[in-house]
């Protein structure tokens, strides 16, 4: 066996830095790595993507629908019918977030000419819809949103969901099932879709129009209007009750998909329960918190209360006034302290924080969070109404 000498041994490591920095210099100054799988899960969800109006139009007397393109650099991302984008929005020095139904197929956020997808928001009545009312009100072709999308499991699968689609919409929760009709229309997806919309009057049926237009194009979509306050109205009346939904359901095998405000979810729901309808083949879609949290059963605080809110992030604790009137989301906001929301239904938890002291309410309606967390004490923030003094940690963001 040859033996190398001492010195040669010992300083083995330096040849091999030498070696390593020629190497280095020699090769090229690009990056040529990709990781292909990351890339793919960007464009499909990315964190973030830059739009910019470039439609505003009137689809009924209190609701437009804004259409939306991808900024320079960005690129809209694939998503389902059915499924919402959440906007930041900056209004009078409040930084918040609020989710929206696209109301646009999914087929035209890929066309290869101009892609988009649209958004209908509806004016908001006095003293509520603080966003919506501004969205409605100041929004105007030119403007940039950091938009989130796509969020949400409203939407068909046809492994898991019937052929036959019964919708039954209110106010502006009809804005999913016109995109589910368009994109039927369009024969990119297999499915019948019947609408059941319930409107007070005829005066205010928002997307009345497109929706006629698109039932009238493709005889696998229905739109039928249910008006409940003109006793002189031709077509169907009243509400939408068990009656009604077993007229238009036939003896097919149905998937019911339920999206409107919170009272008309409370009534159908007791409606599909009726007809022996199986969990299974019911999907809701409710945004937002309940109004007024003293009407939400079990509720036993005192609304009128002011609580202190003591926030960590890391070593940092903030303490911040909490009303009891109000998801503790809406509190973090106005402290401008970053806790992301989405769903704002207490759904999806991206405003999910640790509960470390005090006692809060959560409606067992906007109660999403899994059984772990529901028994190690995490909260979503949106869903979450403080009853006292309460302590919470948060994600620094």
């Amino acid at each position: 066996m040859k033996v190398r000498g001492l010195i040669r041994d010992v300083t083995g490591a330096s040849r091999v830095t030498r070696a390593r920095r020629n190497l280095i210099a020699s090769g090229s100054s690009e990056n040529h790595y990709s990781d292909p799988i990351r890339e793919l899960a960007e464009e499909v969800h990315p964190e973030v993507t830059r739009v910019r109006v470039v439609k505003v139009e009137d689809v009924s007397l209190t609701a437009r629908m804004f259409t939306f393109e991808a900024c320079e650099g960005d690129k809209l991302p694939p998503f389902q019918a059915g499924q919402y984008c959440s906007l930041d929005l900056k209004i009078n020095g409040t930084i918040t977030t609020r989710p929206y139904s696209i109301c646009s197929a999914p087929y035209q956020a890929r066309q290869n000419d101009h892609p988009f997808f649209a958004l209908t928001i509806r004016n908001g009545k006095p003293n509520e819809g603080f966003a919506s009312s501004w969205l409605y009100e100041h929004v105007k072709p030119g403007d940039e949103f950091n938009a989130h999308l796509p969020f949400g499991q409203f939407y068909y699968e046809p492994l898991r969901d019937a052929k036959h689609l019964i919708a039954l919409a209110g106010g502006s929760g009809i804005t999913p099932f016109f995109a589910m009709a368009q994109e039927i229309a369009h024969g990119t997806m297999d499915a019948d879709l019947t609408i059941l919309y319930g409107s007070r009057n005829t005066k205010d049926i928002i997307l009345e129009q497109q929706l006629a237009a698109v039932a009238e194009q493709c005889s696998r979509v229905r739109f039928i209007n249910v008006i409940s306050d003109e006793p002189d109205y031709e077509g169907e009346k009243g509400f939408l009750n068990a009656d009604l939904i077993r007229k238009y359901s036939g003896s097919e095998d149905c998937t019911y998909f339920v999206c409107g405000p919170l009272p008309m979810y409370q009534f159908v729901s007791g409606e599909l329960k009726k007809l022996e309808i199986p969990e299974r083949r019911i999907r809701f879609e409710v945004f937002g918190a309940p109004r007024d949290i003293t009407k939400a059963e079990g509720y036993h605080g005192d609304s009128s209360r002011v609580w202190k809110c003591t926030v960590c992030r890391g070593l940092e604790e903030q303490v911040i006034e909490a009303k009891a009137s109000e998801p503790l989301a809406a509190a973090l906001e106005r402290a401008g302290i970053p806790n992301h929301t989405r769903c704002r239904s207490g759904a999806c938890g991206y405003c999910r924080c640790q509960l470390l002291e005090g006692d809060v309410f959560i409606p067992s309606e906007g109660d999403g969070r899994r059984y772990a967390d529901r028994k190690f004490g995490y909260v979503h923030a949106c869903s979450t109404w403080p009853l006292s003094d309460v302590k919470i940690r948060i994600i620094i963001q």
